[in-house]
């Protein structure tokens, strides 16, 4: 199997599957001199972590992070850094029923397709399981984008469970990290709690929206064509497990505006920088960073490990259901939220390498 790596000069490759003895990525690109600790790394997997409530899968992890290789005396060397994650909490035999049988809705059937052969504990490397290793490239990222823009914040949260939204009026930074669903709005956060326990006992699952914003990104990183920071960025947030869109900005929903409403208007601020009157492009203009804060969107397709029975078909062509049992997640955008900002992380360090590569500092100059 090949493609299993991302990026152009900061570039990550993932490795393992769910019910392996480990899983990790492997990083190369880092630049040297980064101050780097497993316990940094580590702060953004316990975010990811499974186990931790009831509205996530009771795999108990502790994805426990180490570094193999790539830092000496707590800084990067430049040189590949191998991390890697060991699996602890395996429970194959929870699959045992379903050895033969396709998943609806699940990428057992295409993987079977493709490869000839059939990893069902868990999914292989087809399972969510993977992301811990993206998350702790995102860890990586994160520390060697300290030196090159220490200004950078990347935070994510969920706006939508099924048809259920936020309110933009009641949003709130602070209330991020205060639930269990990364959602701003703590009204919702307790409404979801009641309708996705529901679910979760009913043995079924729901979708999810995760938006993801990096403050402080500079203007001018990404480039026109076939190197833009969206074009990047879209395709690192369609490569997570189960999501089937992505937006930035306005997204799909510029196609109502008109020119003048879509476009963000500018101005020069007080500090003698542009400004714009709104965020429309979501702070990408012609593929290239505007200085605004960059808004992604992405969806995720409800968990297709549940307990209702389903249509399906074996490995031998015949028609039979199936009943997924085992310890899954009743909505995975739940756990998204840290793989979303570890892929922003990761985009926007490779992103702002290319820069430094190509044209050091930002040669237009207004004002």
């Amino acid at each position: 199997m090949s493609m299993n790596s991302f990026g152009h000069l900061f570039r990550v490759t993932t490795w393992g599957e769910s019910h392996g003895p480990a899983l990790g990525a492997t990083v190369d690109g880092c630049p040297p001199g980064v101050p780097v600790t497993p316990e940094m790394i580590q702060h953004w997997l316990d975010k990811r972590k499974p186990g931790q409530n009831k509205y996530t899968t009771q795999r108990r992890e502790a994805d426990e992070v180490k570094i193999l290789s790539g830092v000496f005396e707590g800084v990067t060397t430049g040189t590949p850094i191998q991390l890697m994650i060991e699996n602890t909490d395996q429970r194959s035999k929870d699959y045992g029923d379903i050895k033969d049988k396709f998943r609806p809705g699940h990428a057992d059937i295409t993987y079977f397709q493709k490869y000839g052969i059939r990893d069902y504990r868990g999914g292989g490397r087809s399972s969510a399981r993977e992301t811990a290793s993206r998350v702790a490239a995102g860890g990586l990222a994160r520390e060697a984008m300290k030196a090159m823009a220490p200004g950078v914040q990347i935070t994510g949260y969920m706006v939508q469970m099924g048809p259920h939204q936020i309110d933009r009026t009641a949003f709130d930074w602070d209330q991020i990290e205060q639930n269990p669903f990364w959602v701003p709005d703590a009204q919702a956060a307790s409404d979801w709690a009641t309708y996705l326990d529901g679910l979760r006992k009913s043995g079924s699952s729901v979708g999810a929206i995760i938006e993801v914003v990096a403050r402080g990104v500079p203007a001018g990183i990404g480039a026109p064509v076939y190197g833009k920071l969206d074009t990047d960025l879209s395709a690192a947030m369609m490569s997570i497990n189960a999501v089937k869109g992505v937006e930035i900005g306005e997204g799909m929903s510029a196609a109502m505006l008109t020119g003048e409403a879509n476009a963000d208007e500018i101005y020069m601020g007080n500090d003698g920088q542009p400004r714009y009157s709104s965020n429309h492009a979501g702070g990408i203009l012609g593929g290239i960073s505007t200085g605004q804060d960059i808004v992604v969107r992405f969806a995720v397709k409800p968990t297709s490990s549940i307990l209702t029975t389903r249509k399906t078909i074996t490995k031998n062509g015949e028609e039979t259901e199936i009943i997924t049992k085992g310890r899954h997640d009743p909505c995975v955008g739940i756990r998204a939220v840290p793989v979303g900002e570890a892929m922003m992380a990761c985009v926007i360090l490779d992103h702002l390498l290319l820069h430094r590569g190509q044209v050091g500092e930002n040669r237009g100059i207004i004002g």
